[in-house]
């Protein structure tokens, strides 16, 4: 923060704590006419005020309070720009990548400085680390699928991890949405074998992308054919004409999603072509949407989690997501 706000939190904070002690050094002394302990004078329903001073347990308390809260200010931040002597801070500020992240932990700690953040990672890696050593040791297949206690309680890190790290993108039930896909379901772009699932999410995928076919396909014309036979191999109702006129230039898509249409997965190749003939749609299945998929084409990415959450907790990751798509 400024300067100007920094001296004017400075001010008020320190100024308060004054304030307190002022106060109750004034309401220790006796301004009455009378000793303390004596009647005042002042008769209320038969009730008689006497000069009694404060508590001794209650003012000696709020003196130690007062004395609390500027050993506080004074060791940990709390007076504007002032850091506190122990150089304690909750987390590393301003941080925007992971590469900082990381360089920031390394400086706080050659500094010598308290990032509370920093210290419970820390605690919880020594403390939850042997754990996921154990769930590391066995296949993914195993804990998708097995009924022990440890495999059941890795499928349900594995739950959390995911709503954590994967639900914004793909749904808190995995049924994903327009343009991220579906992870509860058996259709997969680039494979669904345990292994390939762990290494989409260690490596990312950013897909070769599907070029604009309009001019190729001789514009809206053209499209809307290709987009007729497409919609026919997944058994949808379309104009023959259309369709048949589509097939001969469908030739052109083969070469990713195979000459019967069925995915670049069906012919042992991730390309991350999908499978044109199941009716699973990941731009939406509507004859606009087809349309306009071929005419501008589609690229989606996902990110490398690898250095995110590491390559032990994918793999607690990768066994849940398997066991949605089992029956």
């Amino acid at each position: 923060m400024s300067s100007f706000w920094s001296i004017w939190i400075t001010v008020l904070t320190l100024g308060t704590l004054v304030g307190c002690y002022l106060l109750l050094n004034y309401c220790l002394k006796n301004f009455a006419d009378v000793e303390e302990g004596e009647p005042t004078g002042h008769v209320f329903d038969g009730i008689e005020e006497l000069n009694n001073p404060l508590p001794k347990w209650w003012s000696t308390f709020f003196l130690l309070t007062i004395i609390w809260g500027f050993g506080y200010l004074l060791l940990y931040p709390g007076l504007g720009n002032f850091q506190g002597l122990l150089g304690w801070k909750s987390s590393n500020q301003g941080i925007l990548n992971l590469s900082e992240s990381k360089a920031s932990i390394a400086n706080a700690k050659a500094a010598g400085m308290l990032v509370q953040y920093d210290r419970e990672v820390a605690a919880a890696g020594e403390k939850y680390g042997p754990i996921f050593d154990a769930y590391a040791e066995r296949k993914i297949i195993d804990l998708a699928t097995a009924n022990d206690d440890e495999a059941t309680s890795a499928r349900k890190v594995g739950q959390r991890l995911y709503l954590q790290n994967c639900s914004q993108c793909h749904g808190s039930d995995a049924g994903g949405a327009t343009g991220f896909p579906n992870l509860a379901d058996k259709d997969w772009l680039y494979g669904g074998s345990p292994e390939m699932i762990k290494a989409t999410l260690i490596h990312g995928r950013k897909a070769n992308g599907m070029i604009a076919w309009s001019a190729a396909l001789g514009g809206e014309k053209g499209v809307k054919e290709v987009t007729a036979y497409v919609l026919s191999l997944s058994g949808r109702e379309v104009d023959t004409k259309a369709a048949e006129a589509g097939k001969v230039k469908f030739a052109m898509c083969a070469a990713c999603h195979g000459s019967e249409g069925k995915g670049s997965d069906a012919m042992g190749i991730a390309l991350g072509a999908p499978n044109l003939t199941d009716n699973i749609w990941l731009y939406g299945g509507s004859p606009r949407a087809v349309e306009m998929s071929i005419a501008n084409g589609r690229a989606g990415v996902m990110p490398a989690w690898d250095k995110i959450l590491g390559e032990q907790k994918i793999h607690v990751i990768s066994a849940y997501i398997y066991s949605l798509s089992q029956e």
